[in-house]
């Protein structure tokens, strides 16, 4: 394995760029060793300058779900792109697609489209405060939101105590009004509702995918929508990671719950900048111009952007593909599993849908704490023994891997292959 030109651009890039990267994951600091620059990319294979080929299991952290360069969705993109690239206007796209999402969202009369997922997420934040009046938001431990100043937050050494700024920059008062719970522990929300009257919205993912995959337990998911419907609590549904991803429509549905707003990026945009927030009418009016909720963005609805998510939305309904995806993930899991259990090494699965990630660790992995448990050292052998070998994961373990409809039979058997060796590399680096 190859990597002279990453490290040529590597070494060029620390000069004007931060880091040489513009988003911390693509420095491969918790892996070691370089970042890798790609150079091209089709269906489910990635490329880097070197040439080395790699099996895609980063789709770009999710958008992906195509594979890359989809024949219909890049024909697609192609004609609206003859028509202009922006303008400032409305289009009919943005029309199209909206309609698509409130039809795969029960209970999304509106929707509002934007740029990120981190952008939809404090959009929603603050209709959630202009509606209920209220200013106090509940999150999870290990649940990211991205990067706006009130959710970059870390838990205190309690379940209830306030929270302190996770990030350099952030100041104390812009996360005095978030409050910090623990994943799958309805306890943790009940306290902090019984101890604060001025609690505008808990947020969640319904799947959490950035302290590795995390599914909620029924019982905790059912006992969250009740408890916050009880104290007049908005809910909102961080599904940028995985609306669409395990159905056409959301992981709210799977999980029998609605929420009152709910958050899209990644999938919705098929690759482009898109990120989207929706509600019954009842709250969405409250956004301007039909409300005193103000939020607005130049390039919001851009007509490319709203292209590549209309084709990318079309060719899921047509393919269906979520049973092969439960399919491949199951096979993946197993593998997984027996070359652990082969090589002596402790190891857990998770899984929903079309993501998926290993964690090694004799805890089962069931929220924040739990994920930190996975022995990030042996990961970090298996994660470059993976690349070696042509499977590219994302550079962290607390990190989903994501499926996608591009890959094959072959692909996934030599995935099966990879795992074999990079298991037994890890068990050989025990033993020294």
């Amino acid at each position: 394995m190859k990597l002279e030109k990453s490290l040529e651009l590597y070494t060029r890039g620390k000069k004007h760029l931060v880091g040489a990267v513009n988003s911390p994951v693509r420095a491969f600091k918790s892996v070691g060793g370089i970042p890798i620059f790609i150079e091209k990319a089709k269906g489910s294979k990635i490329y880097d300058v070197d040439g080395n080929e790699y099996i895609d299991f980063v789709l770009s952290y999710g958008p992906m779900i195509l594979g890359h360069r989809n024949s219909v969705v890049e024909k697609t993109i192609k004609k609206y792109m003859r028509n202009g690239y922006t303008f400032g206007a409305s289009t009919k796209g943005e029309i199209i697609l909206a309609e698509m999402v409130c039809d795969a969202f029960p209970g999304m009369d509106k929707v509002r489209f934007v740029n990120s997922g981190t952008e939809a997420v404090l959009s929603a934040i603050r209709l959630a405060r202009a509606y209920t009046g209220k200013n106090k938001i509940i999150k999870f431990a290990g649940c990211y939101h991205g990067h706006s100043d009130a959710l970059l937050v870390a838990a205190g050494s309690g379940l209830a105590t306030l929270s302190l700024p996770g990030s350099k920059g952030v100041p104390d008062d812009a996360v005095k009004n978030t409050l910090i719970a623990e994943f799958n522990n309805i306890d943790s929300v009940e306290k902090h509702l019984a101890e604060n009257k001025d609690v505008a919205a808990v947020i969640f993912e319904p799947i959490a995918g950035n302290m590795g995959v995390v599914e909620p337990t029924k019982e905790f998911i059912e006992e969250l929508r009740d408890l916050t419907k009880a104290s007049g609590v908005l809910l909102i549904a961080d599904e940028v990671m995985t609306g669409f991803r395990s159905k056409f429509g959301g992981a709210q549905e799977l999980l029998g719950i609605q929420a009152d707003i709910t958050c899209l990026g990644k999938v919705v945009g098929g690759g482009f900048p898109v990120g989207a927030y929706g509600a019954r009418n009842e709250i969405m009016e409250m956004v301007a111009p039909l409300g005193e909720m103000y939020q607005a963005g130049t390039l919001s609805g851009n007509p490319i952007a709203m292209s590549c998510g209309i084709a990318t939305l079309k060719e899921l309904q047509k393919r269906d593909p979520y049973k092969d995806f439960e399919k491949t993930a199951a096979f993946l899991e197993r593998s997984l599993k027996a070359a652990a259990k082969e090589n002596g090494i402790d190891l857990q699965v998770n899984r929903f849908g079309s993501m998926i990630n290993a964690f090694f660790t004799k805890e089962k992995v069931v929220d924040f704490k739990s994920a930190q448990t996975s022995d990030t050292i042996k990961f970090k052998t298996f994660f470059w023994k993976m690349m070696e070998n042509g499977v590219f994961l994302p550079p962290s373990q607390f990190e989903a891997w994501f499926l996608g409809t591009a890959m094959t039979k072959r692909d996934i058997y030599k995935v099966r292959s990879a795992i074999n060796v990079a298991m037994k590399a890890v068990a050989d680096k025990e033993k020294k």
